[in-house]
């Protein structure tokens, strides 16, 4: 399974486009919406040379409403279309996902090592 939380990058389906963005389906019944200032820097005049509906793309997670099962998603900075063999292309992010995940993982450590003392 996916890492689920705000901050990661998952792979979803979209399911719709609209002037202001793009629709994605989820794992886990969830859904959300890449709001055309969320996808890139650029000026975006039209959503539509962005994705295609059926297509997968990658999205990071900036917010998450677990209740009813919506999450406000983001594809800028990322490298988000799947080429032709299915394979994911060098993210233009480089290490950054790993530099926003590593104080989480130093914690969990910090929480285990302690466990494991008392």
């Amino acid at each position: 399974m996916e890492d689920f939380r705000v901050g990661s990058v998952v792979l979803g389906e979209v399911t719709g486009i609209e002037s202001y963005g793009i629709f994605v389906k989820l794992n886990n019944g969830y859904s959300g919406l890449v709001h055309i200032s969320e996808i890139t820097e650029k000026f975006v005049k039209d959503v539509n040379n962005y994705a295609k509906i059926g297509e997968e793309i990658y999205v990071e997670i900036k917010n998450i409403d677990s209740e009813n099962k919506k999450c406000i998603l983001s594809v800028k900075g990322l490298n988000y279309r799947i080429d032709d063999n299915k394979l994911v292309k060098e993210s233009v992010r480089g290490f950054t996902p790993l530099k926003q995940h590593l104080p989480l993982w130093i914690e969990d450590k910090y929480k285990e090592i302690h466990k494991q003392e008392e």
